[in-house]
């Protein structure tokens, strides 16, 4: 039960940081301890109900979660060269 409430916790961290934040990179890593804190509420309820299938798809969660982290971190980079900058306030003219 105490994983459930520190997943909880976690993920209203994240929520509030990536709402709360102007940085690309800053927003990225909120999204991502959202993305662990969804994880281990699974890891959790399989550990409760002693299925298997949770633990299956917390798998595949860190899967994308390190191929999110390749591509995400890699726009962040190409973003960050051609503008200098990652506020998201000043990218969201990037159509031009």
């Amino acid at each position: 039960m105490i994983w459930l409430v520190a997943s909880a916790l976690l993920f209203s961290i994240g929520a509030y940081g990536a709402l709360t934040r102007r940085t690309a990179i800053l927003m990225f890593l909120s999204i991502e301890l959202m993305l662990n804190a969804a994880a281990l509420s699974l890891i959790s309820f399989s550990k409760l109900t002693g299925s298997l299938e949770a633990q299956v798809v917390v798998l595949f969660i860190i899967a994308i979660a390190a191929a999110e982290v390749a591509v995400g971190l890699g726009l962040i980079v190409a973003i960050f060269r051609r503008r200098e900058t990652t506020s998201v306030d000043e990218l969201r003219q990037l159509r031009g």
